[in-house]
């Protein structure tokens, strides 16, 4: 039985390692006691997990927290609000009273909004400056990543850049963290089991595949894609006929083709598993032009269907945010 993220935490269950961390199940890790003298870059070495950080200086303010929800963004207004809106909307619902800012990391997003909506979303430094000269004290933040690639190396950068303006500061975790080591709980199964829900609405036939379409990245982070098609096998009934390819990673749409040819698949589902169904989802994949994904696979003689949804449409995806967000408040609340 997968034990709960609290009851965890509560345990402390640890387990040393060679370079003598000790494991906090889900929620970060900490130095083995044995570490007599932890240099400060051993102490930022063993920051896993949920980050949390105090300002000794600054104890003395009383508390007023808030939360900040960083997202890549989307020029496409619509599946901006079924999935980015909505995703906050249910993590300011399970947080009422409590201050919830959205902040937008692509730069080149928020100008293009600005200028098409008459909409500045702020980016994580402007929210964080704007939450300081407002008398905020302490700070959740908070990811809507899928993986811990370059964009949450992004907000974990403005953690370690603005911790010290605030008593307290805490970053949570993307959508997929852990994978079950060490007693984690395993993020990218539970990732895999929320996709269920979205193949309930795509009726997806028998003898059809389905290829979920994922972004890709050159961090090496992008090792999660290979990782998720080793959890289909996993689920309770297994999805023996999906597979997870990416735009500009590894593996490619290439290695997709291969798969379905030696598996004797004709028929084909398309489906992004990305936070919106933008640019990459709506041309890229769906589009009509020779060299979009579904012209490609036709091409090789597939039978090509479409489902473009973002993943924050999707309720079980939502669920998994908004816990997401909750580590990182009940750390910010914990003494």
């Amino acid at each position: 039985m997968r034990k709960s993220w609290k009851n965890l935490l509560a345990a402390s269950l640890a387990c040393t390692t060679l370079v003598g961390f000790s494991a906090t199940a889900s929620a970060a890790y900490s130095l083995s006691e044995e570490v007599k003298a932890p240099t400060p870059a051993l102490k930022q070495a063993a920051q896993i997990g949920v980050l949390v950080h105090s300002t000794p200086e600054l104890q003395d303010l009383e508390n007023k927290d808030a939360i900040v929800v960083m997202s890549f963004g989307t020029t496409y207004k619509e599946t901006r609000a079924k999935t980015i809106e909505a995703t906050v909307a249910d993590i300011q619902a399970a947080h009422p009273g409590v201050k919830v800012v959205t902040a937008f990391t692509s730069h080149i997003i928020i100008d293009r909004i600005q200028a098409k909506e008459g909409i500045k979303y702020p980016t994580p430094e402007e929210a964080l400056e704007q939450l300081q000269e407002e008398g905020y004290t302490r700070v959740a933040l908070t990811s809507l990543d899928v993986i811990p690639g370059m964009e949450y190396a992004y907000d974990t950068a403005v953690f370690n850049l603005y911790k010290n303006n605030f008593k307290k500061m805490t970053m949570g975790e993307p959508l997929m963290y852990w994978m079950g080591q060490e007693e984690q709980r395993d993020d990218v199964l539970d990732f895999v089991n929320a996709l269920k829900y979205e193949l309930k609405d795509a009726k997806l036939a028998k003898d059809e595949a389905v290829l979920f379409m994922a972004h890709g990245t050159p961090h090496p982070a992008n090792a999660y894609y290979p990782v998720i098609n080793s959890r289909f096998h996993l689920t309770n009934p297994p999805m023996r006929n999906a597979y997870v390819y990416t735009v500009e990673g590894w593996p490619g749409l290439t290695e997709a083709i291969h798969r379905l040819k030696r598996k004797g698949f004709k028929k084909v589902l398309l489906v992004p598993i990305m936070m919106v169904a933008g640019d990459h989802a709506t041309n890229d994949m769906a589009g009509d032009e020779p060299d979009s994904h579904k012209s490609i696979l036709e091409k090789e003689g597939f039978k090509v269907r479409t489902y473009l949804h973002g993943l924050g449409e999707n309720p079980e995806i939502r669920k998994l945010y908004v816990a997401r967000a909750n580590e990182a408040w009940d750390v910010l609340q914990a003494k």
